[in-house]
């Protein structure tokens, strides 16, 4: 996996998260997940692939709250997309 790859898909996850845990429309419980696995992605203690299946793990656990809006919802579903790759070490 190329560092300038890694870095550019994790820019890209991280404004994803950001706008979540920005948008006050979005649940506190969401927001504060959000926030947690953008940070989990700059966690210097794993390698690029586990810290995206943390953060992947992280976001599961709240995908299914009813009260998330709909585009929060497809938000997250992209940055679990963005995730996989960099799981998956296609990056």
């Amino acid at each position: 996996m190329s560092t300038s790859s890694w870095e550019q898909k994790r820019q890209q996850i991280v404004q994803i998260l950001e706008s979540i845990s920005n948008d006050t429309s979005t649940p506190r419980n969401v927001r504060r997940v959000a926030k947690s696995a953008a940070d989990e992605l700059f966690n210097e203690k794993y390698s690029p692939p586990v810290r995206a299946a943390n953060a992947i793990e992280m976001i599961e656990e709240i995908i299914s709250d009813t009260n998330i809006p709909t585009f929060t919802r497809t938000q997250l579903w992209l940055a679990i997309s963005l995730l996989e790759t960099i799981k998956s070490g296609q990056v």
